[in-house]
């Protein structure tokens, strides 16, 4: 089998899986209770926590544990713009966000918010000029990823965040880091808020955290008991928090490195596959390594995946989340209706091996130009 789906999510790590089944054995008790199997619970809890917060330069209180990057997203927003309403009703997000950001917009506006789109250019970055002009006295929240789900590109977080302060200090930014979290470098201080998923980086399902600066009002969307986090009551999952503290820490093991080899594996994919006419490489200069887009003009995208799949390779049309639909990330760039409905996405990571790129490359030009031959 060959596994070029990584983004849309990861196979839970050994080391990971041995984390969960050891809390899950060993710690049998309520990190709320005040006995000692509790103290127990919540000491380990306490110590997960500050693994992940230290790993980020941040304080430990500012990591609240969510049930993925979809949660999270929906407590940095709709919280933020409740608690925050007052000042104003103006939120800005891209056109390159994740789909569950814009069902949060979409919901906003029922309740009076009102949305402001910002361009992009032609490499996939953020148009710092229309940023500048969207920003006013009454925004109260803008919303950019860190790296695009469907090609890759990496939003320069620092200077952005430097253009929102200038224009209004009190606006709160916010970026869902899923995509860049264990594949690049990422600074928690360059944003108030950060997003992200356990599963995406060999971590279980149904965990992840919110980066919630202490600067930051938020108003709870849960309510219920516990001690542990006002924004996130009830029991801590501590078998899951614990893999995630685990995931992070390995993720974050020799990054440079592994982002060197995933770009080795990357620009030999390109070589092969750009060779095609009909083929049509959806990558910038600013795109990460790990995320590969092309369009196959000729061949409709679901029909190639399924045909690879046949030989046990998976890959994907577009980001899990918005399967079936045209790519929104690839007409923001391309402007091309065309080219955005026949996306295919390579997701590598560095578990992925120089043999199994060139087996994709024998069996992906094999399959594709026996379909480019049906038309």
């Amino acid at each position: 089998m060959i596994y070029f789906d990584y983004s849309a999510t990861t196979p839970v790590s050994y080391d990971v899986l041995d984390t969960i089944t050891k809390v899950s054995k060993d710690f049998i008790g309520n990190a709320n209770s005040i006995h000692s199997l509790g103290q127990k619970s919540f000491s380990l809890l306490e110590s997960a926590t500050k693994q992940i917060a230290d790993i980020y330069s941040v304080n430990p209180s500012e990591i609240v544990y969510t049930s993925g990057a979809t949660e999270a997203n929906n407590i940095a927003l709709i919280g933020s713009c409740l608690a925050n309403h007052k000042r104003g009703k103006h939120i800005i997000v891209s056109k390159l966000e994740h789909p569950s950001i814009y069902v949060i917009c979409d919901y906003l506006k029922t309740i009076g918010f009102e949305v402001s789109y910002v361009k992009n250019d032609q490499d996939g970055l953020i148009d710092f000029e229309d940023l500048r002009n969207l920003v006013r006295d009454d925004t109260i929240l803008v919303s950019i990823c860190a790296v695009n789900s469907e090609t890759g590109v990496r939003q320069p977080l620092k200077m952005i965040r430097q253009i929102i302060k200038k224009e209004n200090m009190g606006t709160i930014f916010h970026s869902d880091m899923t995509q860049a979290i264990g594949k690049v470098s990422v600074n928690m201080h360059d944003v108030d808020l950060a997003s992200m998923s356990s599963h995406k980086i060999f971590g279980p399902k149904g965990i992840g955290f919110l980066y919630k600066s202490s600067m930051v009002k938020i108003t709870p969307l849960i309510y219920g008991s516990g001690k542990t986090n006002d924004l996130k009551p009830g029991t801590p999952p501590l078998p899951l928090i614990a893999a995630l503290s685990k995931a992070v820490r390995l993720a974050n093991d020799g990054l440079e490195k592994k982002e060197r080899f995933v770009t080795l594996l990357n620009d030999k994919i390109v070589n092969a596959l750009s060779k095609y006419p009909n083929i049509k490489i959806n990558k910038t200069k600013y795109s990460i390594p790990q995320i590969l887009n092309i369009s196959v003009m000729d061949v409709m995208p679901e029909v190639l995946v399924h045909a690879l799949e046949k030989y046990e390779i998976y890959v994907s049309t577009n980001t899990a989340c918005s399967s079936g639909d045209i790519s929104n990330s690839v007409i923001a760039i391309y402007n091309d209706i065309n080219r955005a409905k026949h996306t295919i996405r390579i997701s590598l990571s560095y578990v992925s091996t120089t043999e199994e790129v060139n087996k994709f490359i024998e069996v992906f030009k094999s399959v594709y130009e026996n379909l480019s031959n049906l038309r």
